[in-house]
């Protein structure tokens, strides 16, 4: 068996133990949901079947074992139990140990003696897989249905206070909806009374909240109404095509079978005949019209989505030659816009805007939602919990956030260190948190939204919180405070982040508020985010993470100091204003500037880099914006917005502060691109 072939089944594999065991995790805590059983099942006979396969004779053997233990639970022979949960996850470790070779044999025997011991019978706790699935009236079905809809009202609606467009906006509001009305009721002018409705409605609606759900909008009218509600597909398949536009007007009732069978006769578009020969209005096709669209998105959007498996060493090839590209174009525009040739220019132009589409999307190829890690910590939440006999939930959102899969591996340590730590010395025990009059129960929040150009990642928790007085008391006894200094909340909890700081009594085997939190800083830091802490004594404490979307390519502002030239992160920049020698003289020395009526602190790149040379007359403020403090950078001049490809620092630079990597212009020379918030951050540390 070739080795290529082995390495998709082992990556597969891997897949297929994350899938189990985040559905066992699911299973834990709904053991009365048959779908669950069933995917566990699955999971584990392709393991099993796949196993065989490639030559992984022990896997597939402990495997098939496991497998018939959820077979039982499947036919309703035996009930999903804390114990069975238990076993499962030791199984899916199992089996990942005897896919690296890591494996204890005494592991697996007594995992496979646990699951003969585990009792059958039980009854309702796990349904039949083949029990039936609830009907399509059911709220909240496995997935959409699309029903047609015919309203209509009586002509004395407008007298009751009824709204119909109202009713409409409520049809809206469960699912995508088409509606159109019909007109061919309306009497002519003189016959016509303004206090009757002679409209009435088709509506065509994809909702997965079921008939009953439909019927509770026309609650109050439906009994003097003509309403008819019609399932006409659901995802589970059943439609077989997009029915003719002629098949959904003779099943509606809209034409006669002879006036169809007339018109198909024709050579005419189906619907123009019927209109032409007054058979129907074109409101009517319109609305047959309406529904067949709405039947093939259903359709195509049910379609399985081709995928095709590629190695992340050659992703990253791609986006590296996509970033030696951008460089290259950067040269040619250079080029163009000092020459005279007017088609050098538009090949430029050209060029340009196809550079940038192809590198949004090699960088869009590498994101990932951030969910593939927030999965992980479930698993850590639970064991950890149990290990330190408390009772903790942990809640995520925003797991669809996407960001590159670079940032992705690197968090991970990070996030398990803040989890780990809340679980030890946030979370309190049961019987604590009683007297404190909290639920037993403690929660862990994981969350992740995009800000602009970043993703921001918040871990909560409701524990005791950090005490600041117990912070600035061993600060001082570290000599890291002055014993008169009155620092705010916020400068005492970045204290934490100093190396080796703990204000613990004991030191914990799983972690220690602060303690590694220095190396948790550096992480984040390394990927040229940024990483702060909030806390409230017994109410709680959250960590926020900021981080960029991707560390490949990003828009920037050039700017020049001197003979040096400087990229400020674009998503940053506030605006940029100039800074003149009379308004340098009204400062008196200090460093501040007036932009509309707020005096904004700034930095001068030339001082704080050591370049030397003379102020120019007018120099040039750009205004950054760091999580609501604005900030100042001067420079010589701004140059104009710039495609920034990343590289790394040199050793020469790697440890000068507010430099987070370099990049090369069009011309050849490097310009090196800024870290703001650690300039400003430096700047605070100088004038304190």
């Amino acid at each position: 068996m070739s080795d290529a072939y082995r390495e998709v089944f082992l990556q597969e594999a891997g897949e297929l133990l994350a899938e189990l065991e985040e559905v066992l995790l699911e299973l834990e805590q709904t053991p009365e949901e048959p779908d669950l059983v069933a995917r566990a099942f699955r999971a584990l006979h392709t393991i099993k079947g796949s196993g065989a396969m490639f030559g992984f004779e022990d896997v597939a053997a402990f495997t098939h074992e496991v497998e018939n233990a959820f077979d039982r639970v499947r036919s309703g022979e035996s009930r999903v139990t804390p114990q069975l949960i238990d076993l499962g996850l030791r199984s899916r470790d199992h089996i990942r140990a005897l896919l690296d070779g890591t494996a204890h044999p005494a592991e697996g025997e007594s995992i496979l003696g646990g699951l003969r011991g585990v009792p059958a019978g039980g009854g309702a706790a796990a349904a039949p897989a083949h029990s039936p699935a609830p009907g399509p009236e059911a709220e909240g079905g496995a997935g959409p249905c699309v029903y047609r809809i015919r309203f209509v009202p009586p002509a004395h609606l407008w007298i009751t206070g009824t709204d119909p467009l109202r009713l409409l906006d409520e049809l809206r509001d469960l699912g995508e909806c088409r509606v159109v009305c019909h007109t061919d009721r309306v009497p002519p002018v003189d016959e016509l009374d303004p206090e009757d409705c002679h409209l009435y409605w088709d509506v065509v609606l994809s909702t997965e909240r079921g008939e009953n759900a439909i019927r509770d909008v026309f609650l109050f009218v439906e009994g003097e109404s003509d309403l008819r509600i019609d399932r006409i597909a659901c995802a589970d398949g059943d439609a077989e095509g997009v029915a003719r536009i002629g098949d959904i007007l003779l099943e509606r009732g809209d034409v006669s079978d002879e006036d169809l069978q007339e018109a198909l006769s024709q050579q005419k578009r189906l619907g123009e005949i019927l209109v032409e020969r007054g058979r129907i209005s074109p409101s009517k096709v319109a609305s047959a019209l309406a529904e067949q669209e709405v039947l093939r998105k259903g359709r195509e959007a049910s379609a399985p989505e081709a995928t095709v498996r590629v190695s992340a060493d050659k992703l990253d090839r791609l986006v590296d030659l996509v970033g030696e590209l951008v460089i290259a174009q950067a040269r040619l525009a250079q080029r163009a816009e000092r020459g005279d040739d007017g088609e050098l220019l538009s090949i430029s132009e050209e060029m340009d805007r196809l550079t940038a589409e192809l590198r949004d999307n090699a960088l869009n190829i590498r994101m990932m939602p951030i969910g593939t890690t927030f999965s992980r910590f479930r698993r850590l939440v639970r064991d950890l919990s149990a290990e330190l006999g408390k009772e903790v939930a942990l809640v995520t959102e925003g797991a669809e956030t996407e960001l590159d899969k670079t940032v992705i591996e690197r968090l991970g340590d990070p996030l398990v260190h803040l989890i780990r730590n809340s679980l030890d010395h946030g979370i309190e025990p049961p019987g604590e948190r009683e007297r404190l009059g909290k639920s037993p129960r403690g929660t862990v929040a994981l969350a992740a939204r995009h800000a602009e150009a970043n993703v921001v990642i918040e871990i909560t928790d409701d524990g005791r919180g950090l005490d600041p007085e117990g912070i600035r008391a061993k600060a001082v006894e570290r000599g890291l405070l002055a014993p008169d200094a009155r620092p705010s909340d916020r400068e005492l909890f970045d204290l934490v982040f100093e190396p080796g700081f703990s204000t613990a009594e004991a030191v914990s085997s799983v972690s220690g508020r602060g303690v590694g939190m220095d190396v948790v800083r550096r992480s984040i830091e390394a990927l040229r985010g940024t990483v702060e802490l909030d806390s409230a004594p017994g109410r709680g404490t959250r960590v926020t993470i900021r981080l960029p979307l991707t560390l490949a390519i990003i828009e920037g502002l050039l700017v020049e100091t001197g003979s040096s030239s400087f990229v400020v992160p674009l998503d940053l920049v506030e605006e940029c204003v100039e800074l003149g020698r009379a308004e340098r003289t009204r400062s008196h020395g200090r460093r501040i500037i007036e932009v509309r009526g707020h005096l904004v602190p700034y930095v001068r790149l030339r001082e704080w880099f050591g370049l030397g040379g003379e102020l120019p007359e007018m120099e040039q403020v750009v205004i950054v914006d760091l999580d609501g403090t604005r900030f100042g950078l001067v420079v010589d001049q701004v140059v104009g917005q710039h495609q920034t490809v990343i590289k790394t620092l040199g050793r020469v630079y790697r440890h000068v502060e507010g430099l987070s990597g370099a990049t090369i212009l069009g011309d050849g020379s490097v310009a090196l691109i800024l870290d703001p918030q650690k300039i400003h951050n430096g700047a605070a540390a100088e004038a304190a």
